[in-house]
């Protein structure tokens, strides 16, 4: 069932937040009133957005009595597995060396297992990989080359998952954006300052050399604005996949390639059983996409099953994960605005919620997630902030006609 804005949100004016080269500020804080969440439906499935295709072949296996794992398998492989999909699997964009990584972690709520891999390279469906890991060692999590040998000794096939469209903006990136890398103090650093934002002149001739460059590195014309501005802006991707079927029982998974560009052997929260990813049988299950370190710090999908665990609604136990996230940063909407985190939350009796740390991504798109109760459909998430966070770097409004 549904958790309506309406049911639970009452918007309280806050002081207005300005924000830098004319973009959406939160000038309000959503403040909920907490009441309990009425009994869902279930079967049930909770996915980001990307997942809504694969929910109704994922949905008709739980309806069939299908295993809950095999559910979210099949809704991350089919991420995976498509090389459109820059966020996850074949096709991923690259650490700064231009190797592709990947992530993954699952939970199976009737046998309380869990398996993860991190930093894995070479092998495309990571997720499958996960529930190897819980199926056939003894261990929860793989990384590296050790997790690479053990696919390889498990026959999952290598092959090499930098596509060619992923390489030329990995390259598009070395030429023009690569000062703007994830070396250097984070915005947890005590001595972190604003970016000193370009004007709308440099920001011109910045767009005209990646034009430029563009072409030389042979991207398609079609294809050549959506390569410069992920370049530009880096986004948050990732898959997450939780269900229930009708007795109750719950699994949950997450697959990523991880932050674009970044240091090799990063890993995300996506793997860590309990911040990206997080399943208790007899409570919920959630997951989680956006800014992966600060996620980590607040074991996010555990705080939130926990929250449930005391009584908590699914709305009301991710909007305090959501608090928990701001008051790393004090409440700082000077670095706030630089996050985005979205939640997945599935309670075992079917109720579910996502939410956002923001309601728009910088386009002004609004944050959505994936659901199937009996019907696949988006909805929008229920935001901690109303408007837009900014993606790096911050971006000036262009003069008319620009």
């Amino acid at each position: 069932m549904s958790i309506s804005r309406r049911d639970f949100l009452a918007a309280a004016a806050l002081g207005s937040t300005s924000m830098a080269m004319g973009l959406s500020a939160g000038s309000q804080e959503s403040r909920h009133i907490a009441r309990p969440a009425p009994a869902g439906k279930r079967p049930a499935l909770i996915a980001k957005n990307t997942g809504l295709h694969s929910l109704d072949a994922a949905y008709d296996l739980l309806r069939r009595g299908g295993d809950t794992l095999d559910a979210v398998v099949l809704v991350c492989k089919a991420r995976e597995d498509d090389a459109n999909d820059q966020t996850v699997g074949l096709g991923g964009l690259p650490n700064e060396d231009g190797v592709v990584e990947l992530d993954a972690s699952c939970m199976h709520g009737p046998t309380r297992r869990a398996g993860a891999v991190g930093a894995v390279k070479n092998i495309k469906n990571v997720s499958v990989l996960a529930r190897a890991v819980m199926d056939h060692t003894g261990h929860v999590m793989l990384v590296g080359e050790g997790a690479e040998r053990f696919a390889e000794k498990m026959r999952f096939p290598k092959e090499n998952l930098l596509t060619e469209r992923s390489r030329k903006m990995w390259l598009l990136w070395k030429e023009t954006m690569s000062h703007q890398d994830w070396w250097g103090p984070g915005l947890s650093d005590p001595n972190w300052k604003p970016p000193a934002p370009p004007t709308s002149e440099e920001w011109r001739r910045k767009r005209e050399q990646m034009e430029q460059v563009a072409a030389e590195l042979g991207i398609e014309p079609e294809w050549r604005e959506y390569a410069i501005e992920r370049v530009l802006h880096r986004q948050h991707g990732t898959i997450h996949c939780s269900a229930v079927n009708e007795k109750g029982e719950m699994s949950g998974m997450t697959s990523t390639s991880g932050l674009e560009w970044k240091i090799a052997g990063r890993v995300g929260d996506s793997p860590i059983i309990g911040a990206g990813c997080y399943t208790d049988q007899d409570v919920g299950s959630a997951g989680a996409v956006g800014n992966g370190e600060e996620n980590i710090r607040v074991a996010g999908a555990h705080t939130i099953v926990e929250n449930m665990h005391r009584g908590m609604s699914p709305l009301d136990a991710g909007m305090d994960a959501l608090q928990r996230v701001t008051r790393l940063y004090n409440n700082d909407k000077t670095r706030l605005r630089y996050i985005q985190m979205v939640y997945y939350i599935l309670r075992n009796d079917g109720a579910y919620a996502g939410v956002s740390l923001w309601s728009q991504s910088y386009t002004g798109k609004r944050a959505q997630f994936a659901v199937h109760d009996g019907k696949a459909r988006l909805e929008d998430t229920v935001a901690l902030f109303e408007g837009a966070y900014i993606e790096w770097p911050p971006v000036p409004k262009l003069p008319e006609g620009k």
